[in-house]
């Protein structure tokens, strides 16, 4: 297995990296803002002559490639789980400016968001299957949740604002 090291870069994102086989450093710092970087590095003691490399990738990109470089099985178990209807599964990276952002997750059901479920959170390499409402989430950590694809996008925006969209008003009775 591949030790990847993280580390925080504030007010850019965070930064991780691994050492190849063959002494190659490979880097992807990703950005808060959204895109990725891909880089290819070496530290002052291994000379001069080895080149840096640097690759912006936007979203898109980065998922793209990281389907290239392997990661076809795993999406593909979860299109397989995401293809039974009514059911969407998606990830909330947790950035500084969220509203959840040293929150606890609190039930959202007591919101009007019921049928909604935190499955996990994500910190750093490990998860924290089925977190409680009082657990604290932290920016960096990504939230795993399942429910319907219209609740999933309520619980994002509150995630993101604090505030619940206010539901549509009922329509009037026909001749009222």
């Amino acid at each position: 297995m591949v030790d990847v090291r993280r580390v925080k870069l504030p007010g850019v994102g965070v930064l991780h990296t691994f050492v190849t086989d063959d002494g190659g450093k490979v880097g992807v710092i990703t950005h808060r803002s959204g895109p990725s970087d891909l880089i290819t590095f070496s530290d002052d003691e291994d000379g001069a002559d080895v080149k840096k490399v640097s690759l912006r990738l936007d979203e898109d990109e980065a998922h793209t490639l990281a389907e290239l470089l392997g990661g076809t099985r795993i999406t593909e178990s979860l299109s397989s789980l995401e293809s039974i209807p009514g059911l969407s599964i998606d990830w909330f990276p947790v950035d500084y400016d969220d509203h959840i952002a040293g929150q606890k997750l609190g039930s959202l059901a007591g919101r009007g968001v019921i049928g909604l479920t935190v499955v996990a959170v994500v910190r750093g390499d490990s998860a924290n299957p089925a977190p409680s409402d009082d657990f604290t989430v932290f920016p960096g950590d990504t939230l795993v949740v399942a429910g319907s694809p219209e609740k999933v996008a309520k619980a994002f925006a509150f995630y993101r604002s604090g505030e619940l969209a206010p539901r549509a008003a009922a329509e009037a009775p026909p001749g009222g």
